[in-house]
């Protein structure tokens, strides 16, 4: 009883501008409840809604029902949906993610900004925003004021690309999986992605997401990497006690990429009734909207323009090099 006193006003009020955003796209379809959702809960939560004691329930929502959309997503997916993107789309992903570490990192140290903060902003922007820069923190020994400023940037950046990247997708592609790869290849959080999506089609939501879920799994290989690339740093100030709990780490695979994998390939292997596929369409439906009404509500735009005008022109020129990265390899690889 006493979490739920903590979590409930939070949950309940993403629920309740879900459900409005629901009724509102009854007579706005062409825009559509998700982006409804996301763009009110923005309102709300820079006007009316701006209490601390409702932060603890928008980040359940924002978070664990997001994730469980994802795993759900799964039960209607097969790994045959997942080949339509072919080699192609992961030479995409792959160059797309390894061009955007290098780029933003170099960026930063042109920028003067730490190895450590140019790493975790090249990290998050490059796999999956903040569960990136959480996962990639630790292995870099990043402090929480270094980790906490990327995170306020990179939610920046993925907010303004979120509603930037649909107006160019649509203006210069037609084809869906096309404007799916430069969705999903570019923003920063699942959130974003889902969002962003949704403002062009739910066929560009299904494959943009894919797109986004081959970016997290390659987090590993990521955090492994940058582990390695920051080893001789650690040695020369670190000491046994950080080798010795070091030793301990696993690599990092988020459940509810788990449980993504398991679903699809439980499809893929013996598909799934037609009624589990249409109920957990609806149910994944609710909760990413209540998600996405929760991410609204949570972005704080004072907490942006506190971090300075050198942190805010990283984010921008991120954000241009992304985009044009995309751009140039959609054409290359003729997606």
């Amino acid at each position: 009883m006493e979490r739920f006193k903590n979590i409930g006003p939070g949950l309940i009020l993403s629920f309740i501008v879900a459900a409005i955003s629901k009724v509102i796209a009854i007579w706005l379809p062409t825009i559509g409840a998700a982006t409804i959702a996301i763009l009110l809960g923005i309102l709300l939560g820079n006007t009316f809604f701006k209490q601390p004691f409702l932060s603890k329930g928008t980040k359940l929502a924002e978070s664990l029902l997001l994730e469980l959309s994802i795993v759900l997503l799964g039960t209607t997916v097969t790994f045959q949906t997942i080949a339509h993107m072919g080699f192609n789309g992961i030479g995409f992903i792959v160059l797309q993610m390894t061009g955007t570490i290098f780029a933003v990192y170099l960026l930063g140290k042109k920028m003067k900004f730490s190895k450590k903060m140019s790493l975790l902003m090249a990290g998050g922007n490059a796999v999956c925003g903040s569960s990136a820069i959480g996962a990639i923190a630790p292995e870099i020994e990043a402090n929480d004021e270094e980790k906490g400023q990327i995170i306020t940037l990179v939610n920046l950046l993925g907010t303004v690309l979120m509603l930037l990247l649909p107006v160019i997708a649509t203006g210069l592609y037609s084809d869906v999986l096309t404007k799916s790869a430069l969705i999903g290849g570019t923003l920063q959080s699942v959130g974003q992605v889902v969002a962003s999506a949704s403002m062009v089609s739910p066929e560009v939501v299904e494959y943009a997401t894919l797109f986004k879920i081959m970016r997290i799994i390659l987090l590993v290989v990521v955090v492994f990497a940058f582990s390695k690339f920051t080893e001789k740093d650690r040695i020369t100030t670190s000491n046994t006690e950080y080798v010795e709990t070091r030793t301990k780490k696993k690599l990092p695979l988020p459940w509810y990429i788990i449980g993504f994998l398991t679903f699809c390939t439980i499809n893929s292997l013996i598909p799934l009734p037609e009624s589990i596929s249409t109920i957990a369409h609806q149910v994944s439906g609710w909760f990413e909207i209540t998600a996405l009404a929760a991410i609204g509500l949570r972005l704080d735009f004072a907490k942006f323009f506190k971090e300075g005008i050198r942190f805010l022109i990283y984010a921008l020129l991120v954000g241009v090099i992304q985009i044009g990265l995309a751009l140039v390899l959609i054409q290359l690889f003729n997606i």
